[in-house]
């Protein structure tokens, strides 16, 4: 993932914003004595990007990646939709508590600008429910220059979305967050259509790390910078989801990306021990021949 890219990480300021006092009151409107659910994963399987993960003469990739994690960012569905075979084919291939996060189309958000694009979307949704069960929230990423004076596409986005089929939304345009009159409009919509917000954590875009929750459900896409700094970051995301996990969150969803994807599953082993160790999980940590060192 490129986005947000720096070329000298070191001069940032890492530290993770004070949460927004929403975020408490959602989380503390339904907590109880439920183990919170989570997924940790990359953005991709295939053996091109993850150079190194895979064992000498893997046959089947997602076989494999899917031994190792309990969930994929699936990034692929954004260039192209795939028939319902396709999902069947890898629902058939995953273990019964592994789940998939796809990207919406293209086509949808950065070709269409969410107008005019229910044909589409139910194009998209045929297809993708054949991972059934596995189907985690699906996403929808917009591109930076879609700002809010477009705000009703999204709301009539938000409000035709099928409420059986969990959702999360990101956006890349500063004043999403940054203008407090759209940013409660668009945090009163998603919350009154159970709608996750994204929170991207990136070297190049601190300006976007609103800390703002819609609903009990965290939806992380963690950038790293193959820095050193990648691993005291992670370190600082533990203390927060630990947090969240105290005030009642329900479930959460961290995928982890790297500028150079292939130190992607380091990175991941390394935050899962830190999770297993700090908030009680039992996580398998994915093994891979480059897994034993530190990278730093």
């Amino acid at each position: 993932m490129k986005f947000g890219r720096v070329d000298h990480p070191e001069t940032i300021d890492f530290t993770l914003p004070k949460d927004h006092l929403d975020t408490k009151k959602i989380l503390n409107a339904v907590k109880d004595d439920t183990v919170p659910e989570i997924y940790v994963g990359c953005a991709k399987w295939n053996k091109a990007d993850l150079k190194g993960f895979y064992p000498k003469g893997t046959k089947d990739e997602l076989v494999y990646y899917a031994s190792q994690f309990n969930a994929i960012e699936l990034n692929a569905t954004f260039y192209r939709i795939f028939p319902p075979e396709q999902f069947e084919k890898w629902y058939n291939k995953t273990p019964g508590h592994f789940k998939f996060f796809p990207k919406l189309n293209q086509e949808i958000s950065h070709w269409k600008r969410l107008n005019e694009v229910s044909e589409v979307v139910n194009h998209y949704l045929y297809s993708v429910v054949n991972l059934k069960e596995k189907l985690g929230s699906i996403f929808l990423q917009m591109h930076s220059n879609f700002s809010p004076k477009d705000f009703d596409k999204v709301i009539a986005f938000a409000e035709n979305w099928p409420k059986t089929i969990p959702l999360a939304m990101e956006f890349r345009h500063t004043n999403w967050y940054n203008d407090p009159v759209v940013a409660n409009e668009l945090y009163a919509l998603l919350k009154r259509n159970a709608i996750s917000n994204i929170i991207v954590d990136s070297a190049g875009r601190r300006d976007i790390m609103h800390m703002r929750l819609s609903n009990a459900k965290a939806f992380i896409r963690y950038v790293g910078a193959n820095h050193e700094s990648d691993y005291s970051r992670l370190d600082d995301w533990v203390a927060r989801l630990k947090e969240w996990k105290a005030q009642g969150i329900k479930e959460i969803n961290f995928f982890i990306h790297q500028n150079i994807e292939k130190e992607s599953p380091l990175l991941s082993a390394y935050f899962i021990k830190k999770l297993n160790k700090e908030l009680s999980y039992s996580l398998k940590v994915p093994n891979g021949k480059e897994q034993q060192q530190h990278l730093f």
